[in-house]
């Protein structure tokens, strides 16, 4: 697990909620079929691109949300639902849903950079 990685895992969970849960959107995976989850790294790929993927996710989401209704829903997959309980999720499912991936992976980077630096928080 590394920073970088950490920002091109959110890039993939942006673009895997809204683009193809919320949207039915077929799109591809952000850094590659070879990459489900973002977490992997490529050396020619730095901090400036994932940033910018990143950025781009999360605008691209704003977009297909913007006249939603927090009550619009979208599909997951069965083995999705598998894991939520049904097929279908709403905006505002989604929504808190992102709240806590934000949430658990800030805290992810947060031990990551106190390994770096030793500094914990008060």
């Amino acid at each position: 697990m590394t920073l970088l990685g950490l920002v091109q895992h959110m890039a993939e969970v942006e673009r895997n909620w809204f683009q193809r849960v919320f949207a039915g959107l077929t799109v591809s995976p952000v850094f590659g079929e070879g990459n489900l989850d973002g977490f992997a790294l490529q050396l020619e790929r730095g901090l400036d691109e994932a940033m910018a993927a990143w950025q781009g996710e999360v605008a691209r989401g704003r977009e297909l949300i913007a006249e939603a209704s927090l009550d619009d829903s979208g599909q997951l997959s069965e083995q999705e639902a598998g894991h939520v309980g049904d097929q279908g999720v709403s905006l505002r499912w989604i929504l808190v849903h992102m709240i806590e991936e934000y949430a658990r992976h800030n805290g992810h980077a947060d031990l990551i950079r106190e390994q770096v630096d030793g500094v914990t928080g008060a």
